[in-house]
């Protein structure tokens, strides 16, 4: 096909097409769309000429601890580590809002979604945790506000709640492909195959159940995969270089990467899970059940741990290939690039395993965040201010020169990048996860019911990793966390339901 520029009608076939449009992108491949343009005709690109690139890339259950620039001897990061030298890299990032959608509600308006307010669950099948609902229509996303600013915006992603019914977490996007699959999309019919490899799987614990029904679809999504570009994450970086192929010639462009592995279940291809384990027999200990993890012996839990390892490496290196593609672009000069994870993981940490409610302890609530600007803003250093996942839509928009159209409850962290400080400093930070609340200040860290009760509180100045609950020594301390920060900032009592 004879390269051509891009014609006003076909920009606003693909930017106004929405699902349409997805669907198009998604079954031809950017590549065909990417192979018929050779540029973005001047009139399109915002007046004043072009801005910066934005580059979001949210990784699903990375715990801090197991990337290499924030001293992890477990996995392997090479590629994290590479971005981390040429980021600021903060060391005390923690998600507002926990798990997964109430974490990217946050991420994709700069509103907190703590403290729940105005909860309700949208379907039967939904996830029944506080706060886990679509965005509300009157907030606005990122991506509207840089699409009224001229930005082409794209979106790829496999975590499979932000395409169910009602979730338009697509919003403000020209272009967006689910990657489906993962866990129990309802993507492919179960078979009698399929059913078969349930055997394949360690089923059990407190959530047994639901791990079986969780595992039943995942094998029949995955049936038949053989190479390793079959698995979730390369699919997603894939999509990603494909979308930068396009983007490029339509600067300035907003890209959202959004990968849910390190995710369960966790079945890298065998040669990354080989770097962390000399070999298992039995079933695979591919998803926690969320609760105690002393119905698992130890030789399952470092298989476990081995599997994940091996995911987070088999992400790591497909984000590699994304990074390079962007090299290869030209696309480092005018792009900048923003890392985080939205919560982490527990392998029998503290006696549990999974996204346990009442279990906020650092292996779950420990979290990447990095940004690398194209100028090398404080490139290779670290910043102990207290960030989050609200942060991320006022920082984008201050690196861009751009005012929200109305306040957000995130910060603006690009004055860190220049070294001065923000405009408020965060003495303390507060967040939530279903029934139960979570704080922490330069000395201690707390959790709680949503009313204060049943409070744990840690010195993190002599146990860091909280193995130690102190509240009967000081049950001031505790109160006062309760009352001065989480009351603070849920602005009165929290709701239950």
């Amino acid at each position: 096909m004879t390269n051509r520029t891009l014609t006003r009608r076909d920009f606003l076939k693909v930017a106004g097409a929405g699902a349409a449009g997805a669907a198009t992108l998604g079954a031809a491949g950017c590549g065909s769309f990417t192979n018929t343009i050779t540029q973005m005709p001047e009139e399109y690109l915002p007046s004043g000429g072009s801005r910066m690139n934005v580059v979001l890339v949210l990784i699903d259950s990375l715990r801090k601890d197991h990337v290499g620039a924030y001293g992890s001897k477990v996995a392997k990061t090479p590629n994290l580590d590479a971005v981390a030298k040429d980021s600021l890299r903060f060391t005390r990032s923690y998600p507002e809002s926990i798990p997964s959608i109430p974490a990217r509600r946050g991420i994709h308006t700069g509103i907190r979604t703590f403290p729940f307010k105005n909860w309700e669950r949208w379907y039967s099948e939904d996830v029944g945790l506080w706060g886990w609902q679509p965005i509300p229509r009157d907030q606005t996303t990122l991506a509207e506000i840089l699409s009224e600013e001229g930005f082409y915006n794209l979106f790829v992603t496999d975590t499979l709640h932000q395409f169910r019914p009602f979730y338009d977490f697509h919003r403000g996007f020209h272009a967006f492909h689910f990657v489906r699959g993962q866990e129990r999309d309802f993507f492919r019919p179960q078979t009698a195959e399929s059913k078969k490899k349930i055997e394949e799987a360690l089923i059990g614990g407190p959530n047994g159940s639901h791990a079986e029904e969780i595992m039943l679809q995942y094998y029949a999504n995955t049936l038949g995969r053989e190479r390793e570009e079959d698995w979730f994450a390369p699919q997603v970086f894939l999509k990603g270089m494909e979308f930068l192929e396009a983007a490029q010639q339509g600067q300035p462009f907003f890209l959202t990467v959004d990968v849910y592995d390190p995710h369960e279940p966790w079945d890298p291809p065998e040669k990354y899970t080989k770097m962390y384990s000399d070999g298992y027999g039995g079933p695979e200990p591919i998803t926690s059940s969320s609760g105690r993890s002393d119905w698992m012996t130890e030789a399952q839990l470092e298989r476990m741990r081995a599997l994940y390892a091996g995911e987070v490496s088999m992400m790591d290196h497909w984000l590699g290939n994304f990074m390079q593609k962007a090299e290869e672009l030209g696309l480092m000069e005018n792009t900048m690039f923003v890392f985080l994870s939205d919560h982490g993981h527990a392998f029998g940490e503290h006696g549990y395993a999974g996204k346990v409610v009442t279990a906020l302890y650092p292996e779950l609530t420990d979290t990447v965040f990095m940004i690398k600007h194209p100028q090398g803003k404080s490139a290779g250093k670290t910043s102990d201010f207290f960030v989050s996942t609200h942060d991320v839509t006022p920082t984008i928009l201050g690196a861009l020169g751009i005012e929200p159209p109305s306040p957000l409850q995130g910060q603006d962290l690009t004055p860190l990048l220049d070294g001065g400080e923000t405009e408020e400093a965060r003495p303390y930070f507060t967040a939530g996860y279903h029934d139960h609340v979570w704080a922490r200040d330069d000395r201690y860290a707390m959790f709680a019911r949503y009313d204060g009760a049943e409070a744990k509180l840690f010195d993190l100045e002599n146990d860091p990793k909280m193995d130690k609950n102190v509240s009967s020594g000081n049950p001031g301390v505790a109160k006062k966390m309760f009352t001065d920060y989480v009351i603070k900032d849920a602005g009165g009592p929290l709701p239950s339901y």
